[in-house]
């Protein structure tokens, strides 16, 4: 049973989480791999509305995604983005990634590969990944302006869209984690995270939302 006082600390976060950034055109959309078919729902519709001339899905499969989407995370936002109106050939999938470095990494080779400059990013996520992402995309890609999107969506909204609120708790906690530690590692850039940010993320472990938490 979640409490309101987790359900409290868990919105916190969540408005940490989200960076707010100003939609702006950008050389390339790049969808990240995940569980949430939505990710892929607000690519197609940025690139549908005009905001980049070029999708790239990357992602492989993880634990959470492998008996839902068996054929790659990206392979499968790609189906849903063509469903949704966008040509094929607009979208660049890559399909080996399985953390959000490479996810950048491997997006930043097939680009260059494939003839493509990209000096912007438009970097959509899962609502409660976009800062972590854009730690990662400012360490991983330095020379590339990155504009952070996602479903324009609250809280308890997107729980309702996902049916599991103790999975989106343990992600998001999971999510603060490695915003905290892995700028020690050289994985992204340091972020200053609120003291009662870091309060709620500390009661949320304390409280066992830990199943995405690095040993």
């Amino acid at each position: 049973m979640i409490s309101e006082s987790d359900r409290d600390d868990a919105r916190l976060i969540w408005d940490f989480h989200r960076m707010g950034h100003e939609l702006k055109p950008c050389s390339v959309a790049v969808g990240l791999g995940s569980h949430d078919l939505g990710v892929a729902e607000v690519t197609a519709d940025l690139y549908l509305r005009g905001l980049a001339p070029l999708i790239v899905f990357t992602g492989a499969t993880s634990r959470t995604t492998v008996d839902r989407m068996p054929r790659g995370e990206a392979e499968h936002y790609r189906e849903r983005a063509v469903e949704l109106g966008v040509p094929a050939s607009r979208i660049l999938v890559e399909p080996n990634a399985r953390n959000t470095g490479e996810n950048l990494q491997f997006t930043r080779q097939l680009l260059s590969d494939a003839g493509v400059r990209a000096t912007s990013l438009l970097l959509v996520s899962k609502p409660y990944e976009e800062r972590r992402a854009y730690a990662t995309a400012r360490k991983v890609w330095p020379g590339v302006k990155i504009v952070s999107a996602s479903a324009a969506i609250s809280y308890d909204e997107y729980v309702r869209t996902i049916g599991d609120e103790r999975l989106v708790i343990d992600m998001q906690v999971g999510a603060l984690q490695r915003l905290l530690i892995y700028p020690e590692q050289d994985f992204v850039i340091h972020q200053d995270v609120p003291e009662g940010v870091r309060a709620a993320y500390e009661r949320l472990v304390k409280a066992g939302y830990t199943t995405r938490l690095l040993r």
